[in-house]
């Protein structure tokens, strides 16, 4: 245990590792970019839906079953699925993410649509405003946090499941993982993983510090 704790420090503190196309850095950011894009497209995808049926109440069934069936898709199959039916490209690998990360956006900007104090909606109305005036100057600002939450969620997920990119021959740090399996070089998958691990707590401590720091004067709110 103690060789194999030494052997990972090595990999991951060798200057060799961390330069070229096959280095740490270089994948840190292969991996950043489809986590972040893909979250992109989800909240492209899914905020609208979230504050639309947390607005008008309509469709909420139907919006969370399909994001409750979003969840239990099988991400490495659906990457197959996609792979088989559209060839060898990226699209497999962000369809998947996508397909992961628009429920929690989905649910967690329905959660805070709908926690919005109706009597509060009552008296925007009846101070004139519209409907759309309502949403995006009365219930959005107020639903911010947990839209934020579903957000921060999405994210975290997406750069965990990142690594499937290397399952189809692609970058990011799963390629360690996938390259270590089949050279059978337990250093290397462990380096993978912890890297992936390191990211994913990282980018969960920013995301909390900046939503505490920007709603410090709010009540806590949960998902």
């Amino acid at each position: 245990m103690f060789e194999l704790i030494k052997n990972l420090g090595d990999w991951l503190t060798s200057g060799a590792q961390w330069s070229g196309s096959d280095g740490i850095a270089h994948r840190l950011a292969e991996h950043l970019q489809y986590s972040l894009l893909a979250t992109l497209i989800a909240a492209v995808i899914g905020l609208p839906i979230g504050l639309l049926i947390g607005h008008t109440g309509r469709g909420a069934f139907l919006a969370i079953n399909l994001a409750s069936f979003g969840r239990a898709l099988p991400t490495v199959g659906l990457v197959v699925l996609v792979f088989l039916a559209g060839g060898l490209s990226m699209l497999p690998v962000y369809v998947a993410l996508v397909a992961l990360a628009v429920p929690s956006i989905v649910t967690n900007t329905y959660a805070g649509m709908t926690a919005v104090d109706p009597d509060v909606k009552d008296a925007a109305r009846g101070q004139g405003m519209r409907g759309h005036q309502v949403l995006f100057q009365v219930e959005l600002p107020l639903a911010l946090p947990l839209v934020m939450t579903g957000l921060r969620l999405a994210l975290i997920q997406v750069v965990a499941t990142a690594t499937i990119a290397a399952y189809v021959s692609f970058g990011g740090l799963g390629r360690y993982v996938f390259d270590g399996l089949a050279q059978r070089d337990l250093v290397q998958v462990l380096g993978g993983a912890l890297l992936v691990a390191a990211v994913a707590i990282v980018l969960d401590l920013a995301l909390s510090g900046v939503q505490r720091l920007l709603f410090r004067h709010r009540p806590a709110q949960t998902a």
